[in-house]
């Protein structure tokens, strides 16, 4: 079973397929997701490297966690599942107040 690798300071130009060749460098590599924002779609500065087996995902770990890319230094290590997001409201029955002041219609 694979491992799912979180990788954090990642410079802006870091591509998908930079980061695969550079992992690869491990073992196999199942799939590279470096996380965008929706509106701008420029890169967070963070992404995930599904490595194929344990023991080559703790190799990348080990190897390229602090080490320099493109002038920053890496955060390499297991992925944490995503925690349950909290309902912000809007929508429907989403809540929210009236706004304005006063008490009355």
């Amino acid at each position: 079973m694979g491992k799912k690798l979180y990788v954090g300071n990642l410079p802006f130009s870091a591509t998908e397929q930079a980061l695969a060749d550079t992992f690869s460098e491990c073992g196999a590599v199942d799939s590279v997701k470096i996380i965008t924002d929706r509106d701008t779609g420029r890169s967070k500065g963070f992404g995930f490297v599904e490595m194929s087996n344990d023991s080559e995902a703790q190799e990348a770990i080990s190897r390229f966690n602090g080490v320099q890319y493109e002038g920053r230094a890496l955060t390499v290590n297991e992925a944490k599942p995503m925690a349950p997001r909290e309902n912000r409201g809007g929508g429907f029955g989403g809540g929210g107040g009236r706004g304005g002041r006063g008490g009355g219609w």
